[in-house]
């Protein structure tokens, strides 16, 4: 019905797809408001984003975090009330925020407060909470920011690259004395894990191992809202390390996508799909992992656990809750883990400290897998000396699969993990995991920007004039060309290098050319 910002440009194939992602797809007798979320393919081409900040805040924020590229995330507010006055006997409304950052928490927080507003006042209610959302700060990593909506100020703070994985979010000091006093939400993102992971709690480690491999995955779930938080908190459950393949946490049988997912005639792709229409049961059950979920309880005592089944027990009909998998795990089960998620439950802890204690359990177990590679990755950088000022920096030896599985026997995980079992079958399987693909990339290029940084240094220590005594003026000319592309890259591709090294590069290349033929400068400055 309506689109604000009015400016912002969508194609018509992305307005038919929010639309049939912002309503549940399969009856839902629930009366009242429901919040979910989905995330969007963009369709047609890149666009510019209104927020031009030169990639400043992917290279800040956590890799968890990064605005994405070529999706959308859609937080979704649905409110479904009788109403006699309606053809159908029922309002039926939804409003969405579009984002292309995975900021759940602030949006879905957000959508609480103007939600139930716009439902009452239309658009003017729209107009006045866009003109106040305009005037928020830019969002930079590291910072706490007061961001006033309707009468409320929600003060966040931006996780950055450099926060230690793992701390807790810093507790927010504020010297204003911010009148009315500020609605502080802990994390911009982080979901309550012990909620979404429930009835699954005994196969988290299956959950993470299908994770980190990339496995294609089916999340059948009751309602849009089940399902999206099952999906987030099953792509969450590997940071720091991102989650490379593509995910859908609500998905439904109108999507573009549909043909492509349900087709047998190839494997099915690297991805993790939230669904709640039970026609899916039946397109989707040649995958290799369907997990079925029921409606959540939350009870006294730990939830019924659901149990893991052949795929052939797979019914159409009437599936029951559970995972429905071939799959062995590599790694043996962590008891102590559940142990105390139970006695936590008796104590009747509060659920987010259960959740810590959850996500406490992930993050050791994805660094204990990850610190192996990363030790590995570095010792594959070239060694200091051996980058001189006036040769190409030296390469980085290639990443060769053997020579890592042999240095596990001294450097593997068991160093930091208790659990058992087969590390080396794990690590041969991510190998062929998008995950690993992402990762490698990722450390490659921080690598070679470092090298390339390195190598800037050198050229400032070294002694120029000595070094053009014995040289032609082609040579001359060639070395000013090249210490001038480095700069212009240097800039572009934001090098770890200290501005006073740049702005000495740059007198470098004014000194060399100085020296030479009036001609040639005029030609060089040209």
């Amino acid at each position: 019905q309506l689109v604000y910002p009015h400016d912002f440009r969508l194609t018509e194939k992305e307005k038919t797809s929010i639309c049939y992602l912002s309503f549940p797809d399969s009856y839902s007798g629930g009366l009242g408001d429901t919040q979910f979320s989905f995330r969007l393919r963009q369709a047609g081409g890149s666009r510019n984003s209104p927020f031009q900040d030169d990639g400043r805040y992917n290279r800040e924020a956590p890799l968890t975090l990064q605005r994405e590229a070529s999706h959308y995330f859609g937080y979704v507010y649905f409110r479904q009330v009788k109403d006699s006055s309606m053809r159908r006997g029922y309002f039926q409304k939804s409003l969405v925020l579009v984002s292309r950052l995975p900021y759940v928490n602030l949006f879905q927080c957000l959508l609480q407060l103007i939600a139930p507003e716009y439902f009452d006042k239309l658009e003017p209610c729209l107009e006045a909470v866009c003109n106040e959302i305009d005037q928020w700060p830019p969002p930079v990593p590291g910072q706490t920011l007061n961001l006033p909506v309707m009468g409320v100020v929600i003060q966040v703070r931006i996780p950055s690259r450099v926060d230690k994985p793992g701390s807790s979010p810093v507790k927010q000091c504020n010297q204003e004395n911010l009148l009315p006093a500020p609605l502080v939400l802990p994390s911009v993102h982080e979901l309550d894990l012990f909620r979404c992971f429930q009835p699954v709690l005994i196969h988290i480690q299956m959950l993470w191992e299908l994770m980190l491999l990339g496995e294609p995955m089916v999340v059948m779930a009751p309602s849009p809202t089940v399902s999206s938080e099952m999906v987030l908190a099953l792509t969450s459950c590997l940071a720091p390390l991102r989650y490379c393949c593509d995910f859908r946490p609500y998905f439904t049988i109108h999507d573009s996508e549909f043909k492509e997912y349900t087709t047998r005639t190839q494997a099915p792709p690297n991805i993790v799909v939230g669904v709640t229409n039970p026609f899916f049961i039946k397109t989707l059950q040649h995958w290799p992992h369907i997990l079925r979920v029921g409606e959540p309880r939350m009870s006294g005592d730990l939830p019924k656990q659901v149990k893991v089944k052949k795929l052939a027990k797979l019914k159409t009909l009437d599936t029951k809750p559970g995972i429905y998998t071939s799959y062995k795990t590599f790694l043996h089960k962590d008891k102590t883990l559940i142990k105390r998620l139970l006695k936590g439950i008796q104590r009747k802890r509060p659920s987010e400290v259960q959740s810590a204690l959850l996500r406490r359990h992930l993050l050791e177990l994805t660094q204990s897998f990850i610190i192996p590679l990363e030790h590995y990755m570095a010792s594959l950088m070239p060694l200091q000396r051996a980058i001189t000022p006036w040769k190409n920096p030296p390469q980085i030896r290639p990443f060769c699969q053997e020579d890592f599985m042999k240095s596990l026997e001294h450097a593997g995980p068991q160093l930091t993990c208790v659990l058992k079992g087969d590390w080396l079958g794990l690590y041969r399987r991510f190998f062929k995991s998008p995950n690993f693909d992402g990762w490698f990339r990722q450390r490659h290029r921080e690598m070679t920007q470092k090298l390339e940084a390195l190598h800037l240094e050198a050229i400032c220590e070294a002694d120029i004039v000595a070094w053009m005594k014995d040289k032609s003026e082609v040579e001359i000319v060639d070395l000013v060309l090249k210490l001038r592309e480095k700069l212009v890259r240097a800039r572009c591709q934001h090098l770890p290098v200290k501005e006073e090294t740049l702005q000495r590069v740059s007198l470098y290349i004014d000194t060399i050319i100085g020296s030479l033929p009036e001609d040639l400068q005029a030609v060089l400055h040209h």
